[in-house]
């Protein structure tokens, strides 16, 4: 059996699946911000240590203002409703991502849920939130040009300083809603990931299919460039 610490899931189709349902793209995100529960209890039972969303990138800006103001308050709603949920089963939440250009009210409850959620270690749920690859390690090359004299960066220098650096990372990859890209979502993270393709619109995206995909990662012989007779 395969070692298996965290899953990270690009949750799309979410206005797909509603379209196709004949509702609103709002009703798309609801249901699919109810479907994390599900999949957090399923990691919990399996004692999945991290668990990474990605909920909203950096190109997810392009958007209609009504649809990301929906968006931002549906989750202003979740993380203020939730605390009693976290604290009770040892959860963990971190924001991964830049805060520029989001309101003080999304910024403040990002806060507060990871100042009450620090010292829990069950599971620690990554939200992915304006969230760039491609960003973040032009970031970190950075963050190494300010605080280091060497000449030379190697990955290690540029590992310090990504935003998931106290992180491992995921073994596991999954997208749903039929898509088979990354969106630049952990794209020096998932070097030796093993991705997953979904049909299945998130929403309909349940632990039962979270199963067989642990299912079919435990049989997936993991290299990591050698060979292995």
């Amino acid at each position: 059996m395969n070692t298996l610490s965290h899953i990270a899931i690009i949750m799309d189709g979410n206005g797909r699946w509603a379209l196709k349902k004949k509702k609103s793209r709002s009703f798309g995100h609801k249901s699919g911000l109810l479907n994390i529960k599900n999949i957090i209890e399923f990691c919990l039972l399996k004692k999945i240590r991290y668990l990474s969303l990605y909920v909203f990138s950096i190109d997810n800006w392009k958007r209609s203002s009504n649809e990301i103001n929906y968006l931002f308050n549906l989750l202003n709603i979740y993380l203020k409703k939730s605390s009693k949920y976290l604290l009770s089963n040892n959860i963990r939440i971190k924001v991964i991502g830049e805060k520029k250009n989001l309101n003080k009210k999304l910024i403040n409850n990002f806060n507060k849920v990871e100042k009450l959620t620090r010292g829990n270690n069950k599971i620690t749920i990554n939200l992915l939130f304006n969230y760039s690859s491609k960003e973040e390690i032009v970031n970190s090359v950075n963050c190494f040009l300010k605080n280091s004299n060497k000449k030379k960066i190697t990955t290690k220098d540029i590992q310090k300083y990504l935003y998931t650096c106290e992180i491992p990372d995921p073994e596991i990859l999954i997208r749903t809603g039929s898509t088979c890209r990354l969106s630049d979502f952990l794209l020096w993270q998932i070097a030796y990931t093993e991705i997953f393709f979904v049909k299945k619109f998130w929403p309909d995206f349940k632990s039962k299919d979270l199963e067989k995909i642990i299912l079919e990662y435990n049989r997936i012989k993991r290299n990591f460039g050698s060979v292995n007779e």
